[in-house]
Order: C-alpha cells, then sequence, then structure tokens
C-alpha cells in the first residue's frame, strides 16, 4: 500500500515533516523561502521537493495533489514578542496556504501557529472560510496543544487546526501529564533530563566543522550533524559569574546586584524567565531562535550543585536544543550558526508533529 503523501509549508527546516515521516507519510513537495532551512530540509528529505522561494512564487498548476497539507504560516505577527500589527503581511501569508488548499484538494489540512494564534482576527477570517468559503467542505477541530503533553521535553504552546473532508479529526489527546494519578495510562512529562543527559558537559570547539555542501545552485555552510553542533561559546568572566550564581529554576534575580548591568538594577521587576537555568527534572521552557543568549531566556544548562565545582556554567549548545525540540540525533544541518539556531528555534516540535500524523493517518490511508 502506497504511503499517504503530504505537502509542507512554510517548512522551515522539517520539523513537523519529521513527524510525520515517522508515522509513514512520504512528501511530494515542501516550500521554505529561507534558503539555509529549505538546504537543511533538502538534506534531510531530498532536493527535489524542495521550492526554496517564497511560496507566491509557485504557480497554480506546480501545485501536486497531497493527502495532507501541513504548514505554520510565520506567527511574527501575532506572538507576544512581535508588534502585533495587524497589517503586518506575514499576517497574510495564510491566505497562500489556502491557495494550496483549494489546487492540492487534500483530504486533511493541518495549520499551526502560536497560541494566540487562535485569538486573532485573521483566525475568525480563517473560520469564515470554513463557513462558506475555500474550506466549506472541511469539518475544522482547533485547540492549543502543549508539546510536553506528547512527550516532548519541552512545554511549548501551539495553536493547531485540524480541516478534514474524510470525517472529522479531533486533536489528538495528551499521552504524558505533569502530574499521573495512579491508575492513570497517562506517562510523566519527558525532561530535560531525558533528552541531554550524558552529552559532554565541556564542549570540545566552539566553531563548526570547516564543511561546505552546494544546495539550490549555492555553496553553503555543512552539512552538519549531531556533535558537529554541539560547540560553546566564549563568554566574559563577569558572565560566568552571573552563570554561577542562577541555580535550577532561578534567574536573573539570583544574581548579586554587585554583578547586575545597570539596566537590570534600574529595572527590580518584569522579565522574570531571563538568565534562567533549567531543572534537569522538567522539561524546559519554550526554545526560541536566539536561546544561544543567556539573556534571552531560561537558556543556561541545567547542572548545578552547591559544590562549584559540580556547576555547568554555559548556555545550551545548538544540538542540545535541537534534542530538546525532539529532533533525531542524526539529523543534518546546513547554515552558519545563527542560521541553524535560528531553524532550531523556529521549529514544531516533531513529537508533537508525530501525534497530530497519527492522529490523522487511520482516515488517509
Amino acid at each position: 500500500m502506497a504511503s499517504p503523501t503530504v505537502i509542507d509549508l512554510f517548512a522551515g527546516c522539517g520539523g513537523m515533516t519529521v513527524g510525520f515521516h515517522q508515522e509513514g507519510f512520504s512528501s511530494v513537495l515542501a516550500v521554505e523561502w529561507d534558503r539555509y532551512a529549505a538546504a537543511t530540509y533538502a538534506a534531510n528529505f531530498g532536493e527535489e521537493i524542495v521550492r526554496a522561494e517564497d511560496i507566491g512564487e509557485v504557480a497554480d498548476e506546480e501545485i501536486p495533489p497531497a493527502d495532507v497539507v501541513i504548514g505554520g504560516p510565520p506567527c511574527q505577527g501575532f506572538s507576544n514578542l512581535g508588534l502585533k500589527r495587524l497589517d503586518d503581511p506575514r499576517n497574510q501569508l495564510w491566505r497562500e496556504y489556502m491557495r494550496f488548499i483549494k489546487h492540492s484538494k487534500p483530504k486533511v489540512f493541518v495549520i499551526e501557529n502560536v497560541d494566540r494564534f487562535s485569538k486573532s482576527p485573521e483566525f475568525q477570517m480563517l473560520l469564515a472560510e470554513v463557513e462558506g468559503g475555500i474550506l466549506k467542505d472541511y469539518d475544522v477541530s482547533y485547540g492549543v496543544l502543549n508539546a510536553a503533553d506528547f512527550g516532548v521535553s519541552q512545554r511549548r504552546r501551539r495553536t493547531i487546526l485540524i480541516g478534514s473532508r474524510v470525517g472529522k479529526i479531533d486533536l489528538p489527546s495528551p499521552t504524558h501529564t505533569k502530574d499521573p494519578q495512579p491508575g492513570s495510562k497517562l506517562l510523566p512529562w519527558r525532561t530535560v533530563r531525558d533528552a541531554i543527559y550524558g552529552l559532554p558537559e565541556v564542549p570540545s570547539t566552539t566553531d563548526l566543522p570547516a564543511s561546505w555542501t552546494e544546495f539550490f545552485g549555492e555553496r553553503m555552510p555543512g552539512v552538519y550533524k549531531s556533535l558537529d553542533i554541539h560547540f560553546g561559546r566564549n563568554p566574559r568572566p563577569l558572565s560566568i559569574a552571573r552563570y554561577d550564581s542562577v541555580p535550577p529554576g532561578g534567574g536573573r534575580f539570583d544574581i548579586p546586584e554587585k554583578l547586575l548591568p545597570r539596566c537590570w538594577r534600574e529595572k527590580p521587576t518584569g522579565t522574570t524567565d531571563v538568565m534562567g537555568r533549567m531543572r534537569w527534572d522538567a522539561p524546559s521552557l519554550t526554545i526560541r531562535t536566539e536561546f544561544f543568549k543567556p539573556e534571552k531566556g531560561a537558556y543556561l544548562h541545567p547542572q548545578w550543585e552547591s559544590d562549584p565545582s559540580r556547576r555547568v556554567n554555559r548556555v545550551i549548545t545548538h544540538y542540545e536544543a535541537s534534542l530538546i525540540q525532539d529532533f533525531p540525533r542524526d539529523f543534518l544541518w546546513v547554515g552558519p550558526k545563527t542560521a541553524i539556531a535560528k531553524q532550531i528555534g523556529n521549529a514544531v516540535p516533531c513529537g508533537l508533529a508525530q501525534a497530530i500524523a497519527r492522529q490523522i493517518k487511520p482516515l488517509v490511508e
């Protein structure tokens, strides 16, 4: 029996595709304008199915049929970190997504975005298309899912919408929970320990290997895998002293005043999760695109004990971040350091995507 087919739009480096492939789907097309992310996708799934260009450049007649269309239009317009401008052109890219649905005619489509997307005017316009527009033949289910509830070592909330014209498909039910009750079939949340324990505490380098490969006719850094992206940084002694004062679950308020930068001394409230340290025995908070900057979130390595010699005073590496995002250990990466970080932080955790694919598969086989 042929595998059910999938098109991935705004595909990034392929986090959603990983989850669908793990459930037996095969890809017929991926569209991603960021050329480094597209190259990473190509390195893992094949360059022949990747369109490394703006989605609007793909002509209607070039859109193949597929059983499922998946993707997440860029979320910056909806994110709490963005400007929330309703006229942000990135907020209109979901219309291109619907053009693909119109011409591919999938049995099922999946849209994922930040949790606030479900409360946006654009989301209401999307639902209007279900009432009497392009999507009128689809029954939809939607809600906000937490990746930690599906076996990912990270608390990351995403709006998920599933549309189906082969019978309504409910969102997947959690397989994991923070506090399993006696007799429950739910497993405990996976932790940071589950994802990264045992990796070298002191990376052997601060650089990527010297490697180059051609994708889409362009020479790019890579291909890298596993410990190739387990590199460190060279923080200043003052930065290391700050890290050293932050225990697991702590943050900038644990740093002695004499070590604080002036901006934090003069702002004693707010931004509570910056300069934070992870906990070994809990999922991480959301991995964003600048996880390599400790002032951007809770990204310090979880190893810290009262004995100063048992402390790892660094941010997590790119490899550790990729594992917390649930990428396979042998996943391949293309691009310079910041590009790979962006790919990791923007991805859908693979375990969450797999749970969605598992829910869909029986109706499209």
